[in-house]
């Protein structure tokens, strides 16, 4: 049977303004096991810590469980300290009743105190059946897989790369660039939002340690810290993005048209299309549910007119695989679907918008050319999808 102590911080009035310390030590004093509660002021302060030096020392402790604020705050604070006197880091554990508790009861004093008490006694349960740990180094691969290449992709990528490593960025659309491709503005400066993009695209683009896979998504991971093991797809975009120049003479022959996704429904798009205005690559993809071609048609009408012959309607999905040291998950967001909303006749009036549609409307690149009110359908130069 293990010797346990718990050591419950006030953390000033943070926690004990909310919780009555006393009696949570007290009650917990009463559990099996815990030969040893005691509450203090500041834990994390030296006299704190020496509490829990002396505790270990003096009453043989096998165990510590610090209840405070979060581990991410002072674990490795406490950790030292019982590895002080002996006893192996890894059987201290901390209960965080600060910002799990406290701060989120603050006007519910008895709720906040039973569920501090409840807190530490599945802590508890833990460090009954904790074992010895040491510490382990293992080599770690120095590529990092980005996956999401918008504005907080495309920064950890050029950060990353900056700081010497390899960076692999893949993103599932057939474009960098993310919801800013969308915006017209920025908060809180109302600067244009391609002028933030546009420098990082280019620099992204030539950057030697970076490597883009757009319409591709990661298939499989597995490994361990350091040292994945990925397995990526690459979806077919049904243009070869070398031969493509980007001229759009495709997009004018183009005989289909769809709700453009990119525009919010806004506007339509061809079966061909570019995904944004401003983003990298910046080249067309072929919609195959769209496209008459796949549908058993044999329109050919996009690669007639391509003088670069870059349309690959035989293009197939392909995978690879790739070692990879760590992983930066920037995949964004989606907004709350409108039908489920329900409110200001959200899904029922076709007038009644969401915040990305309303930055479609007010950007120069949009649907209304930024000024007027009417949507208009997909005209003959490249619109984005």
């Amino acid at each position: 049977m293990k010797k346990l102590g718990v050591f419950i911080c006030h953390c000033g009035f943070n926690i004990a303004g909310t919780v009555d310390v006393q009696s949570v030590a007290q009650d917990i004093g009463q559990e099996r096991d815990v030969v040893h509660s005691v509450d203090y002021i500041y834990m994390c302060s030296d006299p704190g810590q020496q509490l829990i030096t002396d505790a270990i020392r003096e009453r043989g402790l096998d165990g510590v469980i610090v209840a405070c604020c979060s581990p991410s705050m002072h674990e490795n604070t406490f950790r030292k300290a019982v590895k002080s006197e002996g006893l192996n880091p890894y059987q201290c554990e901390i209960a965080n009743i600060r910002e799990q508790c406290s701060w989120v009861h603050q006007k519910e004093k008895d709720t906040a105190t039973e569920k501090a008490k409840e807190i530490i006694r599945a802590v508890l349960e833990k460090v009954r059946d904790n074992h010895d740990l040491e510490a382990i180094a293992v080599p770690v691969h120095r590529k990092v897989l980005v996956v999401g290449g918008g504005i907080t992709g495309i920064t950890a990528a050029l950060d990353l790369a900056d700081g010497g490593y390899e960076v692999l960025l893949v993103e599932r659309l057939p474009s960098i660039g993310g919801r800013l491709l969308q915006l017209s503005k920025t908060f809180p400066y109302l600067e244009e939002a391609r002028t933030i993009l546009e420098p990082r695209l280019a620099e992204l683009e030539r950057h030697p340690k970076i490597q883009v896979e757009t319409c591709a998504e990661i298939e499989e991971t597995k490994g361990y810290v350091g040292n994945f093991d990925i397995r990526i797809r690459r979806n077919p975009r049904y243009v070869d993005p070398k031969a493509c120049t980007a001229c759009g003479k495709c997009l004018d022959v183009c005989p289909v048209e769809e709700p453009s996704s990119f525009n919010q429904g806004l506007s339509n798009r061809k079966a061909i299309y570019f995904w944004g205005n401003n983003g990298f690559p910046h080249r067309p993809v072929i919609d195959s549910k769209a496209c008459q071609h796949f549908q058993g048609n044999t329109c050919r009408a996009c690669a007639d007119a391509c003088p670069e012959n870059a349309i690959r309607f035989d293009e197939e999905a392909s995978s690879f695989e790739d070692r990879i040291g760590a992983i930066v998950m920037a995949t964004g967001y989606d907004l709350f679907p409108l039908e489920k909303i329900g409110e200001y006749g959200s899904g029922r009036i076709p007038d009644v918008i969401d915040g990305l549609a309303f930055e479609r409307l007010l950007a120069a690149s949009g649907p209304t050319a930024g000024w007027s009110s009417t949507p208009t359908s997909t005209s003959t130069r490249p619109t984005p999808g």
